[in-house]
């Protein structure tokens, strides 16, 4: 048996041995790095002598041959100004727009003889009647309007103009009176032709929606004030949303979401951004953004849970571009409505503001920020390194501390060390700041440099 091991031994051993050897060669010719082909001259140390070879390189530049640099594939990439995307990522869920919620309450005291909405659910339009109410106080108002109109009909050809004057104001002030209790005009104006009033009083709904709320019972006597039914237009809706404090910085008041749920599969929603909570959430560090949608097909149900995502195109500084608003003028309190020139909202009526003053910047190329692709910078802890090849060498490249700005997806913004042009690597800048530190020289995770490891040999 131990003769069969040394045969078998001696016949693979001159397999083996040859090709570790070659392995061993390549390794130590790709991280230490090969002498150029042309010897590469460079201005001598402080103190040596004109015109000497110094023989050495400076402490943050590493040499490769042609054959070291493709074996460890490094890739450049040129550092540049340009417009960059960052794309936030949000969830949260679809909720009532509280601007569109009216509430049908008790005007006068009295009893609920009838309720034409029995059930939550309902879709009612504007000026359906809801409510058959009984008041004695109601009778008594319109009382008082009758006798104001006879009143008025009695002195019309007086003769004394402020006795004429006084009667209309009686008359008035009982009208006024009738549709501050919840009358309509017409309502008024049938009692005014009849002359003769009544104890009861329909309740109309103000507005079109779902009643999503049914607070009272037939036969339930009520005071004023006492809700009964609470509706709600569900053609805008709101999608409450929180934002990563990390993100935070991309986002604006006025910018466009794309929203997407999982009852409609591969469908996309739209909205604008109304709302910024100032304060930040200690415990989940996040920040609450509400979203403006338009809902008048009905497919978003207050309740459901989305995903929203809003693609911000990043300026210099950390602004944010968008080319659907430069030089628009948006209103402050309805992001949907966008002109071109300063005016009123047509829902509020408040003025609208520039995009410029919401944080917004134009498409100018003196507003693109100097970015590098974010797999150029090594970081670790405070320090981001990046290796720059060397203008007049492709073989040789520079170790150089820079400082980073905010990443913006694919790319990180420079605030300082780098200039546009400069070709920074991209891929293999993990091998070469090995090499370095096998040389001693300044790297990642040595910024000082310093001796090499001693090489044990076996």
């Amino acid at each position: 048996m131990k003769v069969f091991i040394q045969n078998l031994w001696k016949h693979y051993s001159k397999i083996i041995v040859p090709g570790l050897l070659l392995i061993a060669f390549l390794l130590g010719y790709l991280f230490r790095g090969a002498p150029p082909t042309h010897p590469v001259h460079e201005a001598p140390p402080s103190g040596a002598h004109v015109g000497h070879d110094v023989g050495m390189m400076p402490a943050r530049h590493l040499v490769l041959s042609e054959t070291a640099r493709k074996l460890a594939a490094i890739q450049v990439a040129p550092v540049e100004k340009k417009f960059v995307t960052s794309q936030i990522r949000m969830f949260g869920k679809v909720d009532y727009d509280e601007t569109r919620l009216a509430y049908i309450a008790a005007r006068v005291p009295g009893r609920l003889d009838r309720l034409y909405v029995d059930y939550t659910g309902i879709t009612v339009k504007k000026g359906d009647h809801l409510v058959y109410l009984y008041s004695p106080e109601l009778l008594t108002a319109q009382e008082e309007l009758i006798q104001a109109l006879r009143g008025v009909e009695n002195i019309r050809k007086s003769a004394i103009k402020s006795i004429r004057e006084a009667s209309l104001a009686t008359l008035e002030a009982a009208r006024e009176k009738l549709r501050l209790w919840g009358l309509t005009p017409s309502q008024i104006k049938k009692i005014e032709r009849q002359k003769k009033p009544s104890d009861h009083i329909t309740i109309y709904a103000p507005i079109s929606g779902t009643v999503i709320h049914k607070n009272a019972v037939e036969g339930m006597y009520v005071d004023t004030g006492t809700r009964i039914y609470t509706i709600a237009d569900l053609a805008w809706v709101w999608v409450k949303l929180d934002a990563y404090e990390a993100d935070i910085m991309w986002v604006r008041y006025g910018q466009e979401v794309e929203l997407m749920t999982e009852a409609y599969p591969g469908e996309k929603f739209k909205g604008r951004i109304s709302f910024i909570d100032p304060i930040l959430n200690a415990k989940t560090r996040t920040v609450a953004v509400r979203v403006n949608v338009d809902n008048r097909d009905g497919k978003l149900k207050p309740g459901m849970f989305v995903r929203a995502v809003v693609h911000s195109k990043v300026a210099k500084g950390g602004k944010v571009m968008d080319p659907g608003l430069a030089g628009k003028w948006i209103s402050p309190m309805h992001p949907e409505v966008i002109k071109n020139k300063p005016g009123k909202c047509d829902i509020c009526g408040m003025p609208l503001v520039r995009a410029e003053d919401l944080g917004y910047v134009k498409a100018e190329p003196k507003e693109a920020p100097l970015v590098v692709p974010a797999t150029a910078p090594l970081i670790t802890g405070k320090r981001a390194v990046v290796y720059v090849q060397m203008p007049d060498n492709k073989t040789m490249f520079e170790g150089r501390e820079i400082v980073l700005g905010p990443r913006a997806g694919d790319y990180y913004l420079i605030r300082a060390g780098l200039k546009e042009g400069e070709l920074v690597v991209v891929n293999g800048n993990f091998k070469i700041d090995s090499a370095m530190q096998i040389q001693a020289k300044p790297s990642m995770m040595n910024p000082e440099g310093g001796a090499a490891a001693p090489v044990h040999r076996h």
